[in-house]
Parts: C-alpha cells; structure tokens; sequence
C-alpha cells in the first residue's frame, strides 16, 4: 500500500485560479496539484481553457493583451509566481515550453542549442561543446546530426526539428518542461519517437503536455486532467481516469460521445 509519504512533491500548485481575456472568463476555480518527477496530461476539447492553463505556468500569457489572473494563483516552490516582484525571464529559464509546431531558430543546429545557455551567461567552446551535447543526447538526437551540427536547422525533418526544440528547451536545464500538443503536426513514426523521448525525460523533469490525442494520453502520462468549458472536471491517475472515470462527462468524453 502506497502511503501519503510516498507521494511525490508538488512541483505546480494551482489554487482557486480565475483567468480573464478582457471580461471573458477562460479558466473558472481551477484547482489542481501537478505532481514533481511526473508526467501530467491535460485533455479536452478545443477551447476548454488546457493551453491557456498551460501556459500560465511560464507567463506566456502575460504576452496577450487584456490577459490577466483575476483570482486565486499559482504557485511553484511555494511562490505565486504572477507575484509583482517574480521575474517572468527568469521564470521562463526555469520552464521550458515545446510548442505545437516545431519552431527551430534560422540558425545552425548547434546554434539553436546553445543559444539558451550562451544568454544564462556559459562562455567558452569546449563548455558550451558538452552543453551541446549533453543536450542532444538528452532529447534522443546526438547520433543522428553529430556530423550536421553546423547545417541550418531547417534541414532536419519535422519530428528532428520537433527533438531539436526539446534539446533547446532542456540545454538550460529547467525544473518544468511543458509540451503544448507537441506531436499534432508529426507522422506516426516521429510522434512515436517523441513519445519515447517524454517517457525517458520524466527521470529528470516533471512535465505537463496538453494533447488532444487521448491515446497518446494513456501511453505516456501518471496522471490526466480533463477540462470542458474552462473548468476542471475531474483528474487522477491516468490509468483510473480512463478505465474508471468519476464523472459521466469524462466518460462520455473519452469514449468519444462528444468532442
């Protein structure tokens, strides 16, 4: 049996989170423990508020007009991080985010990656070499373009450029990776690929994926979070969610009723 002291710590604690586009409520009382070491899926349907949550985590938000926090908050190693006095730079060097789409800089390889570290202040080849590296093999891609480091970015396929963004994202070595539906726009064979790359990733980082595929949900998450409307509806270990929901809404959403 699996006692209270057990449990991982919370890496992200969202409490009574309220959040506004102008007078448009996107997010209504979310509560919600993200787990550390783990990996936490949110899923939905379109517009149900999961990469708005998501991307409150790292501030991206704050890039919106008329975006705000208008109750509640989030906290991470105990601090609000919408708190005037949080620096959201240095938030975001902490959270690392992967995009739906694959967006490598007009650089080289070698340069997309170690752009991070070289603004954190890393100076000197041979260290910003093993960064590299380090980097590269961390997202699965080192064998494949350690003879290409210096080819433009662009010349990788789209699942390379996809492992790219999440060299890129870890090579400042953050506490948080979030994945906003990181595999939409890839074949089989590279979502598969990614994939496997998250599931290694989660023995460092504690990572949270939006995704719209619920079978990729299943495969690679602890726990899931389901979101309808700009609410929570339920959320729990991934294996209980699916097979055994709490609320008929889930059921009827991951059994494809709606959505």
């Amino acid at each position: 049996m699996t006692s209270a002291s057990d449990s991982p710590p919370t890496a992200i604690d969202v409490r009574g989170l309220e959040f506004r586009y102008g007078s448009t409520v996107a997010l209504s009382d979310i509560t919600l423990s993200i787990p550390r070491g783990r990996i936490t899926a949110f899923i939905g349907p379109s517009g149900c508020g999961k990469s708005t949550l998501l991307r409150c985590f790292n501030r991206m938000n704050d890039f919106v007009p008329g975006a705000r926090v208008s109750r509640g908050g989030v906290w991470i190693d105990g601090v609000e991080i919408h708190a005037p006095e949080v620096d959201p730079v240095e938030l975001r060097r902490r959270i690392g985010m992967v995009f739906q789409k694959s967006n490598p800089f007009p650089r080289s390889i070698y340069e997309n990656v170690a752009y991070g570290p070289r603004l954190a202040g890393v100076r000197g080849r041979d260290t910003l070499d093993a960064v590299v590296e380090e980097a590269l093999r961390g997202a699965a891609l080192w064998d494949e373009v350690r003879d290409r480091l210096h080819e433009s970015a662009y010349a990788l396929s789209g699942g390379q450029q996809q492992r790219l963004c999440i060299a890129r994202a870890i090579a400042v070595k953050p506490d948080i990776i979030l994945m906003d539906e990181p595999c939409s726009a890839l074949d089989p064979i590279a979502t598969a690929k990614v994939e496997e790359l998250i599931r290694a990733l989660r023995e460092t980082y504690t990572i949270v994926i939006v995704t719209h595929n619920m079978q990729q949900a299943s495969r690679v998450s602890d726990l899931t979070a389901f979101f309808y409307l700009g609410s929570l509806v339920e959320s729990g270990p991934t294996p209980t969610l699916f097979s055994n929901p709490a609320r008929k809404q889930t059921e009827d959403y991951i059994t494809g009723r709606f959505g």
